[in-house]
C-alpha cells in the first residue's frame, strides 16, 4: 500500500491505519499484528516509521510490545471524542465480527434539486459511497455527504481510515449525531451492492445528521443494513 497524504507524517498515517484495523477487527483483541518488516514492505516506508507508529499505539493502549512475542492487540475499542459514533461497529467486533470497508466511490456531485442534500449543502457537496462487508459478505451500503468546502479527503485516505477519523484529524469535531430509522425499498443500485434479490428489497435505513460544537451540520448520511445478516445492536449505557 503506497501512503499518498501529503503533509501528514507518514508514521501517523500507518498507525491510523493500523488502528482502524483493530477497530474493525481485521488485528483481533490477544492476536498478534503482523511484524516490522512485513509492515514495512506493505507500506512502503522504513523501519523507524513502523516503530513510530506502534510505539504511538502502544502509548494510546491498543497494543503491547514483548520481546520475542511480537507486538499484541490489548484493546480494540476507541477512545476518541467520536467513539459514540462506532458504538455498533464495536458491538459487531466484541462478538468476534470482522468489518471491512470498501470504498466504491468519492466525488464532488450536483446535487438534484429539491433532494435532501441539496436542502442541507447546496447545489453541490463531496458523496462518499462505501460498503461494509460482515466476515466477507456484504452488510451495510452507505451514502456521506459532507459540505464540499469542509474537507478536502483523497480517495487513498478513504480507503484506509473512517470519514469521522479524517474529519477529527482536520479538525473537524462531531459533537453530536442524530439518527432516523425507517423500513425503506432499498433502490435498484444498493440491493445489487447488497447482493439482495427483488424480494428482499426491504432494508432497514438509518438517516444520520451529525453536528459540530458550535450546532452546524457537518455531515448527512443514508445507510441501508441487511439485517438478515445481522440485526442492528444498540447499546445503552446505565
Amino acid at each position: 500500500m503506497k501512503l499518498t497524504r501529503n503533509g501528514k507524517p507518514l508514521y501517523l498515517q500507518v498507525m491510523s491505519i493500523i488502528k482502524d484495523r483493530i477497530l474493525h477487527g481485521m488485528y483481533p483483541v490477544d492476536s498478534t499484528i503482523p511484524s516490522e518488516p512485513q509492515l514495512e514492505q506493505e507500506f512502503e516506508v522504513s523501519k523507524i516509521t513502523v516503530r513510530n507508529a506502534i510505539k504511538a499505539l502502544v502509548q494510546d493502549g491498543y497494543l503491547e510490545t514483548s520481546s520475542g512475542r511480537g507486538t499484541r492487540v490489548i484493546r480494540n475499542t476507541s477512545s476518541s471524542k467520536l467513539s459514540k459514533l462506532k458504538r455498533f461497529t464495536e458491538v459487531l467486533v466484541e462478538e468476534g465480527h470482522q468489518i471491512r470497508k470498501q470504498l466504491l466511490r468519492s466525488e464532488l456531485v450536483d446535487n438534484e434539486e429539491g433532494s435532501e442534500p441539496a436542502r442541507l449543502f447546496g447545489s453541490r457537496c463531496l458523496r462518499i459511497e462505501r460498503l461494509y462487508l460482515l466476515d466477507n459478505h456484504p452488510y451495510i451500503h452507505f451514502k456521506h455527504y459532507v459540505s464540499a468546502e469542509l474537507v478536502e479527503v483523497s480517495a487513498a485516505d478513504l480507503s484506509a481510515q473512517s470519514l469521522y477519523e479524517l474529519l477529527e484529524e482536520q479538525g473537524v469535531v462531531l459533537d453530536k449525531h442524530r439518527d432516523a430509522f425507517a423500513v425503506s425499498v432499498a433502490p435498484p443500485a444498493v440491493r445489487e451492492a447488497l447482493g439482495l434479490h427483488e424480494q428482499d428489497a426491504a432494508c432497514l435505513q438509518r438517516s444520520r445528521f451529525s453536528y459540530g460544537e458550535n450546532g452546524e451540520l457537518i455531515e448527512y448520511s443514508v445507510g441501508y443494513y441487511n439485517t438478515k445478516l445481522h440485526p442492528y445492536v444498540v447499546n445503552y449505557d446505565g
